[in-house]
């Protein structure tokens, strides 16, 4: 649609229209206007998946391997096909915007947010970001850049005021932004938090750089419940409220026009681009819904596969993978996420997958019984209980598999009820007169002994087991994260002796109260076995087996939204697990299951080293892929890798006063490490393959212009004896700089497969942007003339190559 076409429809709105279309209609959808053809838009979130609009587990979602891991495949085609496929089930679930990606860094660790975010590096997240826009905005569906800007910690994210110069904000925590809106992504979000004094739905970062700088044409929406004020955001560039329909424009905000406080111009600004965006989904217009293309789950699960095994790290490797079935008799699989992997991150990300293939379900289909699999799952995890699910609980009512979901009125009348397949109820449906959720079940244990039950909410809650109370109280809601109120609420928990196989009817009440959601969740969980026995009877699996392979990583309260993480050990006794297995089979495989960062103190004991993050619902296929050397792990870490917290040069995520200075400046993730002279466990960068590489001739420029980009060829051969994949990498240094710079800087990559025996040439392309700086005191880019060095690398703390580029400006 042409830009004279919106005009005239623009024309065709009074100042109420208008101001209308400036707040959600409804938690998901955007306001439609019929008199000018103007559709509903359907946002849903999108990182690890396209939920729709409903938290629904009855409705399912293709579920991604974590940003993180999408990250650590450095490899941009991929990242495309993954975008593409994000579009296609966007499409299918009627979805017109999907709230991805997150353009926020690892800056410390400790970041609790750090799955659903790529990388400690803006280049490879700008880089990363820009693939997966433009495969998603290929299907015709909107991609959304956020959190913009500097949302990168969890802690006091609602208030927390970020400070840092201007020249560290352009440079490092703006610039994967800016690859965004260069990529062409149709909208921004901004986030909860505050940049040097100023929340960010209500910054003067939204018109610069964004708009008049980078000539950014699309909506900038906030982050659900972002807008605080009504005036402040409207001048400030913000468009599109969320959620609605209530808020604080509305109303509000047409009396602030009507009053002169805020121009009608600027409505019409944010109208318009509205409009715009409506043009590009398909919701302008005459034109019926969007085709979608069909989702065929086959097709879905093969990529999905093949993002697995791409975005695992090998971290170690001392001839140990892969495994050769043919040489094996017996396999010891050990672990509690060996069964019950993490697939994914806590928080409104989250999506319901079709189902998750487990690493012990993958592994023992890729052997196909001619191996001996034992699983041993070692001590428990000490973790709060899981929802109630269908495994061994049942409808009350219909006695299928599942839990019973009934709304109340006052009285206690039925105003509706449904048999739902999860004890995780987090937007039950809600009539006139609503007053409690309930949730009921029906359990047999499968054992006896001390059960655990919890019940989360907030308000009046109660949870009782065959008419007796185990849990009754008032429980009131102190915080107004979104996160915390409407997706992980605190639960509360007793316990109870249970004997086996006799059913307890389970009943979980909570009273309704304004602002404190409606998310009601109820759990259990089995008794825990002896830690000291059931870490005798892993031992002597792997002790008997002829390799083991041991699953460890974060739970579900180590890494979510919400809130930062207190430290990087892994919780329960999982280092002692990987130790004693790793003492009595030298053909130990470790496999770590998280989405950032965790210590391992007993890395340089295994047999080998494998990082699978959060990989998604074809967790267990993609990483039996790569145990038994089906595909060959392709990832490189995006973010350094601490021994020890203690190591980590840049940690803190807590304000004080509100205030969280990055004190840091330029320094972040292996820039950090390098200033310091630090050597981490494992470099930004690093990742092994199954194959070895040998670095021959590099050919370079000897001068290049300010502006400009320029190309580094690097010749390898693969001198292992199977096909294999290299990233080579190229960073940047300038020696006795007139200004500040890191020690050296990410600047490109080129990924190139080879043959055994064959050689190849990696061209790198290292962009203009590599080598400016940002004045503040002329308020503008600059290049600083004279010689930098070039160095070339298999990480960043792996320099194999050192050259030197003279930079000339016009």
């Amino acid at each position: 649609m042409t830009e004279a076409r919106l005009y005239s429809l623009l024309d065709e709105l009074t100042t109420e229209q208008k101001v209308r279309l400036l707040t959600g209609a409804t938690t998901w959808r955007t306001a439609g206007e019929p008199a000018i053809g103007l559709k509903e838009m359907v946002t849903s979130d999108g990182p690890a998946g396209v939920r729709g609009q409903a938290w629904d587990e009855r409705e399912p979602s293709a579920l991604l391997p974590s940003a993180s891991a999408l990250a650590a495949l450095w490899d941009e085609d991929l990242l495309e096909e993954v975008g593409g496929l994000l579009a296609a089930e966007a499409a299918a679930k009627g979805v017109d915007v999907v709230l991805a990606p997150t353009l926020n860094l690892h800056r410390s660790p400790l970041g609790g947010r750090h799955f659903e975010c790529f990388s400690e590096d803006p280049e490879l997240t700008g880089r990363a970001g820009a693939a997966l826009i433009r495969g998603i905005q290929a299907g015709g569906v909107a991609a959304t850049a956020k959190h913009y800007v500097a949302n990168d910690s969890e802690t006091d994210r609602l208030t927390v005021d970020v400070r840092m110069s201007e020249r560290v904000l352009r440079e490092v925590y703006l610039a994967p932004f800016e690859a965004a809106v260069d990529a062409g992504v149709w909208l921004v979000m901004a986030g909860y938090n505050a940049v040097d004094g100023a929340t960010m739905t209500a910054s003067p970062l939204l018109r610069e750089p964004l708009r008049t700088e980078w000539g950014f044409d699309g909506v900038v929406l906030s982050d659900w419940g972002a807008v605080r004020s009504t005036v402040e955001p409207a001048r400030a560039g913000l468009d599109l409220a969320m959620p609605g329909p209530d808020g604080p424009w509305g109303a509000a905000l047409l009396r602030a026009v009507g009053e002169g406080l805020v121009e009608e111009e600027a409505v019409d600004e944010k109208v318009l681009r509205l409009l715009r965006l409506a043009g590009r989904v398909g919701a302008l217009g005459a034109s019926g819904p969007r085709a979608a293309t069909a989702v065929r789950p086959q097709r879905v699960r093969a990529l999905l596969r093949r993002a697995v095994s791409a975005s695992c790290v090998l971290l170690r490797n001392r001839d140990v993978l892969p495994l050769d079935p043919a040489a094996l008799a017996t396999v010891a699989l050990i672990g509690v996420h060996a069964a019950a992997p993490r697939a994914q991150g806590g928080g409104s990300a989250g999506v319901f997958p079709p189902g998750v293939v487990t690493p012990l379900a993958g592994i023992r289909d890729r052997l196909g019984g001619r191996v001996r699999v034992v699983y041993a799952p070692g001590p428990s995890l000490g973790v709060p209980p899981a929802p109630l699910g269908t495994d061994g609980c049942s409808d009350p009512r219909s006695g299928e598999p599942g839990v019973l979901l009934r709304v109340l009125d006052a009285a206690g009348g039925e105003l509706y009820a449904q048999h739902r397949l999860s004890g995780r109820q987090l937007e039950p449906e809600l009539p006139a007169g609503a007053h409690t959720v309930e949730i009921s079940a029906r359990l047999r244990p499968r054992q006896a002994g001390e059960w655990t039950f919890g019940v989360a909410g907030f308000g009046r809650m109660e949870l009782s087991m065959d008419g007796r109370a185990i849990i009754a109280g008032d429980f009131p809601c102190e915080t107004d994260d979104p996160a915390v109120v409407h997706v992980n609420p605190p639960v509360r928990t007793a316990r109870l002796l249970l004997p086996a196989h006799r059913p307890v009817h389970v009943v979980a009440t909570r009273e309704l109260v304004p602002g404190s959601g409606r998310a009601t969740v109820v759990t259990a969980g089995p008794p825990e076995p002896d830690a000291r026995r059931a870490l005798e009877a892993a031992v002597e699996a792997a002790r008997r087996a002829d390799a083991a392979i041991v699953v460890v990583g974060t739970g579900e309260h180590d890494e979510s939204e919400g809130h930062d993480r207190a430290g990087l050990r892994l919780g329960g006794r999982q280092d002692e697990l990987v130790r004693a297995v790793a003492a009595v089979n030298a053909r130990t495989v470790a496999v770590v299951n998280s989405g950032g960062p965790v210590e391992m103190p007993w890395r340089e004991e295994v047999g080998a080293l494998l990082l699978t993050w959060f990989p998604g619902q074809e967790a267990g296929d993609g990483l039996a892929d790569v145990l038994f050397g089906t595909a060959e792990p392709g990832g490189r870490l995006p973010t350094t890798w601490p021994a020890t917290l203690a190591d980590a040069p840049v940690t803190r995520t807590r304000p004080v006063g509100g205030v969280l200075e990055y004190a840091e400046g330029l320094h972040v993730g292996h820039r950090a490490w390098l200033r310091a002279g630090r050597e981490p466990a494992y470099w930004f960068g690093h990742g092994l393959g199954y194959t070895t590489w040998a670095y021959g001739e590099v050919t370079a420029p000897a001068r290049a212009v300010a502006g400009e980009p320029f190309r580094v060829g690097v010749r390898v051969t693969n001198t292992g004896s199977r096909r294999g994949r290299e990233v080579v990498q190229v960073y940047l240094a300038r020696p006795h700089s007139a200004v500040e710079r890191p020690t050296r800087w990410f600047a490109g990559y080129a990924a190139v497969e080879a043959p055994a025996g064959e050689s190849v040439t990696a061209v790198v392309t290292v962009p203009a942007r590599a080598l400016r700086h940002w004045s503040p005191g002329e308020r503008a880019w600059c290049v600083e003339p004279g010689t930098f060095r070039l160095v070339v690398g298999r990480s960043a703390g792996d320099p194999l190559w050192t050259g030197a580029i003279d930079v000339s400006v016009p």
